[in-house]
Protein backbone atom coordinates (compact mmCIF):
# COMPACT_ATOMS: atom_id res chain seq x y z
CA UNK A 1 0.00 0.00 0.00
CA UNK A 2 1.76 3.84 -0.91
CA UNK A 3 0.75 6.55 1.23
CA UNK A 4 0.42 9.83 0.05
CA UNK A 5 0.86 12.86 1.78
CA UNK A 6 0.01 16.28 0.63
CA UNK A 7 -0.82 20.29 1.28
CA UNK A 8 -4.50 20.89 3.40
CA UNK A 9 -4.23 23.59 0.76
CA UNK A 10 -4.33 21.31 -1.86
CA UNK A 11 -6.72 19.35 -0.78
CA UNK A 12 -9.32 21.60 -0.40
CA UNK A 13 -8.44 23.16 -3.57
CA UNK A 14 -9.16 19.88 -4.96
CA UNK A 15 -12.15 18.95 -2.66
CA UNK A 16 -13.53 22.56 -4.30
CA UNK A 17 -12.65 21.46 -8.01
CA UNK A 18 -14.72 18.08 -7.70
CA UNK A 19 -17.36 19.99 -5.99
CA UNK A 20 -17.79 22.09 -8.56
CA UNK A 21 -17.49 19.24 -11.39
CA UNK A 22 -20.23 17.47 -9.57
CA UNK A 23 -22.50 20.86 -9.62
CA UNK A 24 -21.61 21.05 -13.21
CA UNK A 25 -23.03 17.42 -13.85
CA UNK A 26 -26.02 18.10 -12.17
CA UNK A 27 -26.50 20.91 -14.12
CA UNK A 28 -26.43 19.24 -17.11
CA UNK A 29 -28.41 16.19 -15.98
CA UNK A 30 -31.33 19.00 -15.67
CA UNK A 31 -31.00 20.66 -18.46
CA UNK A 32 -31.81 16.92 -20.06
CA UNK A 33 -35.19 16.99 -18.73
CA UNK A 34 -33.83 15.10 -15.69
CA UNK A 35 -32.43 12.40 -17.03
CA UNK A 36 -30.12 10.34 -15.57
CA UNK A 37 -26.27 8.18 -15.52
CA UNK A 38 -28.24 5.57 -13.45
CA UNK A 39 -30.42 4.67 -16.64
CA UNK A 40 -27.84 3.30 -18.29
CA UNK A 41 -27.48 -0.74 -18.46
CA UNK A 42 -24.63 -2.53 -17.90
CA UNK A 43 -23.41 -5.95 -19.77
CA UNK A 44 -25.30 -8.24 -17.44
CA UNK A 45 -28.85 -6.38 -17.76
CA UNK A 46 -28.36 -5.95 -21.19
CA UNK A 47 -27.88 -9.96 -22.08
CA UNK A 48 -30.89 -10.84 -19.43
CA UNK A 49 -32.84 -8.80 -21.72
CA UNK A 50 -32.26 -9.78 -24.91
CA UNK A 51 -31.62 -13.32 -23.88
CA UNK A 52 -28.39 -13.23 -25.70
CA UNK A 53 -24.76 -14.88 -23.98
CA UNK A 54 -22.16 -12.37 -23.27
CA UNK A 55 -20.20 -13.60 -26.63
CA UNK A 56 -23.58 -12.57 -28.75
CA UNK A 57 -23.49 -9.17 -26.74
CA UNK A 58 -19.60 -8.90 -27.56
CA UNK A 59 -20.56 -9.37 -31.43
CA UNK A 60 -23.06 -6.86 -31.47
CA UNK A 61 -20.53 -4.26 -30.39
CA UNK A 62 -18.09 -5.14 -32.53
CA UNK A 63 -20.20 -4.76 -35.91
CA UNK A 64 -21.83 -1.83 -34.72
CA UNK A 65 -25.19 -3.18 -34.40
CA UNK A 66 -25.78 -2.10 -30.75
CA UNK A 67 -24.19 1.72 -29.05
CA UNK A 68 -22.23 1.67 -26.32
CA UNK A 69 -20.29 3.77 -23.90
CA UNK A 70 -17.23 2.51 -22.05
CA UNK A 71 -15.96 4.06 -18.79
CA UNK A 72 -12.23 2.46 -18.12
CA UNK A 73 -13.17 -1.20 -18.40
CA UNK A 74 -16.84 -1.14 -17.58
CA UNK A 75 -19.68 -1.04 -20.97
CA UNK A 76 -22.30 1.06 -20.62
CA UNK A 77 -25.86 0.62 -22.94
CA UNK A 78 -28.82 3.13 -23.10
CA UNK A 79 -32.14 1.43 -22.67
CA UNK A 80 -33.72 2.97 -25.89
CA UNK A 81 -30.42 1.41 -28.08
CA UNK A 82 -31.43 -2.02 -26.58
CA UNK A 83 -35.05 -1.76 -27.42
CA UNK A 84 -34.11 -0.59 -30.46
CA UNK A 85 -32.66 -3.85 -31.55
CA UNK A 86 -34.77 -6.30 -30.19
CA UNK A 87 -36.47 -7.10 -32.94
CA UNK A 88 -33.19 -7.66 -35.12
CA UNK A 89 -31.80 -10.17 -32.24
CA UNK A 90 -35.60 -11.84 -32.47
CA UNK A 91 -35.41 -12.02 -36.23
CA UNK A 92 -31.77 -13.35 -36.22
CA UNK A 93 -32.75 -15.98 -33.83
CA UNK A 94 -36.19 -17.00 -35.69
CA UNK A 95 -33.51 -17.56 -38.86
CA UNK A 96 -35.09 -14.75 -40.82
CA UNK A 97 -32.16 -12.76 -41.22
CA UNK A 98 -31.48 -8.52 -40.58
Amino acid sequence: MEVLIFQKEAFEEMAAKFSRFSDRVNELLAKQGGKSLNRWMDNQEVCQQLNISPRTLQTLRDNDTLAYSQINHKVFYRPEDVLRIVKPVENRRAGKGS
